[in-house]
């Protein structure tokens, strides 16, 4: 076999113990080391007498991935990025979201309901974790749709959906996680995320009221607020505006020049005003001490996953087949655009059996490349690419459709980590619950998708002007 078919092996091998159900992070570990002896050995003929040479080398090889991968400044925003989302909490700022939400657009049809997305919306404005805010609005907006009459079923996967929005609002530990392995400026990113997010919330938004307006029943307007009580609500969810300005203006300095700062430094200021907010508002030691733990165990998670998945990553590298797969794909006759169509319906299918960062982790390596390439490459201009954008705008606009699509395979079944997390918080809903409760949301996250392909401007915009 040659290096090219010794990859298309080991890759298949690898979602042969995916789907049998083995963790991503060690089956990719496992398939990247077995890739690299089998790759080393080949060079060798195969003797038996260098197979320990092999061995050697390629356990050396994948042993120093861990710490030369991971090493990265840029990686510290994940752990920071998700300690924002805990302290907010201890803090009070989803509470004091939920109410300012509920008291401002509960009138609509549909309103708890919609409250509850702009709330989830604002609360992954501080959280880079979905699974967290999931978790953190079963608590709260469950039982008050309960209260007015909504379908628990429903209910949930409202909460499950709208906790998807954290992946692309930042602070988002997935559009890091992008940024470093396309090797794309992580500001750029995050502020790409701004507009898609909040977009993706006006959807999910429209599609309750259209359903409220429907189905006879369904999603009670709720009013009674007075105009005092709803200015009243403002000042507690104020905090967020203030985290959220924190990050951004060291990402990106509105008034030009070079940035206050770097996206990292932005994280941890970040994560210092919410402390303080926290410590304001009584977070006794114990709940200080939930949320570093909690941070630490999302954190450790994903850090593992990028070790494990990175090992397989370098296998990759000395089987060529990232190059292959891109010769291949620009040699096809669709048309570029159906070409990226396609690609994203294999990550809806793959996301049925893979969690967000592992699918992502596995594939860009292979895919990222491809992508560039129909465009016409890295260093494309505008004016000759496929897209209509140059490198650096493509690789970003990429990034949002897949985070996108990630988003999408939080909610997916057979294991939608969102679903999961709100029946584990909700021990009256079964996870068959969430998924069916969720299903309408797949109809407005294909349109959301299909809107950010169709106008790239949605996701470009913002990014342009830094």
């Amino acid at each position: 076999m040659d290096s090219i078919e010794i990859g298309l092996v080991v890759s298949g091998g690898l979602l042969l113990l995916v789907v049998l159900g083995m963790r991503v992070a060690f089956a990719a570990g496992l398939a990247g080391l077995v890739g690299l002896i089998w790759i080393f050995w080949s060079k060798k003929g195969y003797d038996p007498a260098e197979f320990d040479w092999a061995l050697g080398v390629a356990v050396k090889t994948a042993g120093q991935v861990p710490h030369s991968k991971v090493a990265s400044q840029a990686l510290s925003l994940i752990p920071t990025f998700i300690l924002i989302g805990y302290l907010a909490y201890y803090a009070g700022l989803t509470k004091a979201l939920f109410t300012a939400a509920k008291r401002w657009v509960a009138w609509v049809p549909g309103g708890m309901a919609v409250a509850t997305v702009f709330a989830t919306a604002g609360f992954a404005a501080v959280s880079g974790a979905s699974i967290a805010t999931s978790a953190v609005f079963a608590r709260i907006a469950i039982p008050e749709m309960l209260e007015v009459g909504y379908d628990k079923k429903f209910a949930a996967g409202v909460v499950a959906a709208g906790g998807t929005l954290a992946s692309l609002i930042p602070p988002s530990a997935i559009l890091v996680i992008y940024a470093i392995i396309v090797e794309q400026d992580v500001g750029k990113l995050l502020l790409a995320g701004f507009i898609p997010g909040i977009f993706s919330a006006i959807v999910y938004a429209a599609l309750i009221i259209g359903m409220a307006k429907a189905i006879k029943g369904f999603g009670p307007p709720v009013g009674g607020f007075t105009w005092r009580e709803r200015f009243a609500s403002l000042p507690p969810a104020a905090p967020i505006m203030i985290v959220v300005l924190t990050i951004v203006l060291f990402v990106y300095n509105p008034f030009g020049g070079e940035a206050w700062g770097t996206p990292t430094e932005g994280g941890a200021i970040g994560a210092f005003v919410v402390f303080c907010m926290a410590l304001y508002n009584g977070m006794r030691w114990g709940e200080f001490r939930d949320a570093l733990l909690e941070t630490a165990k999302l954190a450790v998670m994903i850090f593992t996953i990028i070790w494990g998945v990175l090992i397989y990553v370098r296998f990759l590298g000395f089987a060529d087949l990232p190059g292959a797969f891109s010769d291949w794909l620009t040699s096809l006759t669709m048309p570029p655009m159906m070409i990226l169509v396609c690609i994203l319906l294999a990550y809806a299918v793959l996301g049925m059996f893979m969690d967000a960062i592992g699918m992502m982790l596995l594939t860009l390596p292979v895919v990222y490349p491809a992508v560039m390439a129909l465009n016409g490459g890295e260093g494309v201009t505008a004016a000759e690419s496929t897209f209509g954008m140059n490198g650096t705008m493509c690789a970003i606009w990429f990034g949002i459709l897949v985070v996108k699509m990630a988003e999408f395979c939080l909610i997916t079944p057979p294991i939608g980590l969102n679903c999961f997390v709100v029946a584990g918080v909700r021990e009256d809903l079964s996870v068959q619950d969430v998924f069916k409760g969720v299903t309408p949301f797949f109809i407005a996250d294909a349109v959301t998708i299909a809107l950010l392909v169709a106008f790239p401007a949605i996701v470009l915009w913002l990014p342009s002007l830094a």
